[in-house]
């Protein structure tokens, strides 16, 4: 073909709605070379006969399906592509239905013998925290400030915030609660919403004694820090983040996919709202965290880790805020830092 007739991979990228990053990786993958290279400078060049493929090749990972049956599929004409899809979902949701049999008879398992003992007295704690507006034109993250109860909030798509009336019904929490309790609150605020688009995100944490009982929806982040080394405890509700644990992306592909930012769970009409309720015994020492997504999709793990580590909570906070206004604030960002005094 005549290189006249060809795209460069920016063109061809914006032209697909995907990005050159993207294709770089169908590439390296065999899914999709390019259909020329050029050998002094390795510029890759696609005609346009390829962008159906590509499509096809990006809509088929987003759904999650493995990288050797889209190979497979590829071969195959339209009607059997969509029947080996079809094939492909059906299974997917057999799985689905066989774990969701297992966890509850787990679930059930694991609360017969719950012990009866109670946890020893609430240690003392530092808390400090920061909240900016950023580049956005309003601020929609919020944070709660209690005694044993904090949470931040990442409220989207307009005002009246949606993370300032889940803070508000925290306040009014006399203290600490339970699983169930946090199961109701955030029906509350979801029964109590229009469904114009609005909604929130939130990661909180209740101390009572020395266990921390973290609760959240959405891609906010709780963490733990402790002789140095942090842990995230929280798992992000996104369509990408669930095909990353089911091994149905990659790291690379998780990282440019185009619906990496979608929530499949949070505070809002028609989204799934239950919360993630985990528990985690905390020590003298320990540094809790709790994020929005303003803060933690500016810097990788290990420069968080880093901006955490001064040696008191308004230290860390400060580090934090510095650092987010140095990479130009583009967004509202929140953190909360508890450090368990003992």
């Amino acid at each position: 073909m005549d290189r006249m007739e060809l795209m460069s991979i920016g063109d061809f990228a914006r032209a697909v709605g995907l990005t050159p990053k993207a294709l770089r990786i169908y590439d390296d993958l065999d899914l999709l070379p390019p259909a020329e290279v050029d050998d002094r400078t390795g510029y890759r060049f696609y005609g346009g006969e390829q962008m159906e493929q590509a499509r096809l090749i990006a809509a088929l990972r987003r759904v999650g399906m493995p990288l050797e049956r889209i190979r497979a599929a590829l071969t195959l004409p339209p009607a059997a592509i969509a029947a080996e899809l079809t094939s492909f979902w059906r299974q997917t949701e057999a799985d689905v239905r066989s774990r969701r049999t297992q966890v509850s008879s787990l679930v059930a398992d694991l609360r017969s013998k719950e012990s009866t003992m109670t946890t020893s007295r609430t240690p003392r704690t530092s808390v400090a925290h920061a909240l900016g507006r950023g580049a956005r034109d309003e601020q929609l993250d919020a944070v709660h400030l209690g005694e044993e109860l904090w949470a931040v909030a990442d409220g989207f798509h307009g005002t009246p915030s949606v993370a300032d009336d889940f803070v508000r019904r925290l306040a009014a929490e006399p203290g600490p609660i339970g699983a169930e309790r946090w199961d109701s609150l955030a029906a509350e605020c979801v029964a109590d919403l229009p469904d114009d688009g609005r909604g929130s995100t939130f990661t909180a944490v209740a101390l009572k004694g020395d266990i921390a009982t973290i609760a959240h929806l959405g891609d906010s982040r709780a963490w733990l820090m402790r002789d140095g080394v942090l842990r995230q405890l929280t798992t992000d509700h996104t369509e990408v983040t669930a095909l990353l644990e089911d091994g149905r992306l990659s790291e690379e592909e998780a990282r440019v996919h185009p619906r990496r930012a979608v929530l499949n769970r949070a505070l809002g009409a028609g989204v799934l709202s239950d919360p993630d309720v985990i528990g985690v015994t905390v020590q003298r020492g320990d540094r809790l965290a709790l994020t929005t997504d303003g803060v933690h999709a500016l810097f990788p793990a290990e420069q968080l880790t880093a901006l955490l580590a001064a040696d008191d909570a308004e230290a860390a906070v400060a580090a934090v805020r510095d650092a987010v206004r140095d990479a130009g604030e583009p967004d509202n960002h929140a953190i909360v830092l508890i450090d368990v005094e003992g």
